[in-house]
């Protein structure tokens, strides 16, 4: 009778577990859907001026500045076909603050090329973004041969001799070299998929802890 009973409380204590992290995808899934709506919304504005403006995350910005080309990063990345080169991050002074500029993406020949400088100073557009932690999994980066795998902030420091604004400005237009990069409300939400599988675990378990009681009465 003893081991009955423990094995009820052993059985119902994971039920709990996983319906609590079924309601915390529940939570997250909420919350995306919010984020990404926000995303679309802001997407859709008129750009605004971003020395006046409030900055926030996805802001569409109008604005001129001063562009330091000799420091010029050298990002790996793939571009929207799958093919490795390189996101040009460019620092650029605006007003009395520095920012890091995502020209976009060019192949590996192009780097260092002056034809990819070609570049209107007096009128960029584009978006911000919240630059985020760096991937502790990736490769450090080669500051020697300026060839970078994540936007780390020492690094950039150790670059540049400046400190950057926390938000990077993604250029928008249509350049064939660099490539600007797209910047949509795309993100990953697979919150739902993962809450109906922990609740589905719960109803399983559930549903066997029945079966074997039945049985064993």
């Amino acid at each position: 009778m003893r081991y009955k009973f423990l094995f009820s409380i052993f059985v119902f204590f994971f039920i709990s577990v996983f319906i609590a992290l079924g309601s915390w995808q529940i939570v997250r899934l909420n919350w995306k859907l919010d984020l990404i709506n926000q995303i679309e919304t802001s997407l859709k504005n008129n750009p605004v001026n971003l020395v006046t403006a409030t900055q926030k995350n996805y802001l569409r910005i109008k604005t001129n500045g001063s562009v330091n080309f000799e420091k010029q990063i050298y990002l790996y990345n793939l571009n929207e076909k799958g093919k490795p080169g390189f996101e040009v991050v460019s620092p650029i002074k605006i007003g009395n603050k520095d920012y890091l500029l995502n020209r976009g993406w060019v192949p590996f020949d192009k780097k260092d090329n002056k034809i990819i400088n070609i570049f209107d100073e007096s009128n960029i557009t584009g978006i911000l973004k919240k630059q985020i932690k760096p991937n502790r999994f990736k490769p450090k980066n080669d500051l020697l041969n300026n060839y970078w795998f994540t936007l780390d902030r020492d690094d950039i420091f150790k670059f540049t001799g400046k400190k950057f604004s926390p938000y990077v400005i993604y250029l928008s237009g249509d350049n064939e070299l660099p490539k600007p990069k797209l910047i949509t409300a795309n993100i990953s939400n697979n919150h739902k998929k993962y809450a109906m599988t922990w609740f589905s675990l719960a109803i399983s378990i559930f549903l066997l802890y029945l079966y074997f009681r039945k049985k064993n009465y």
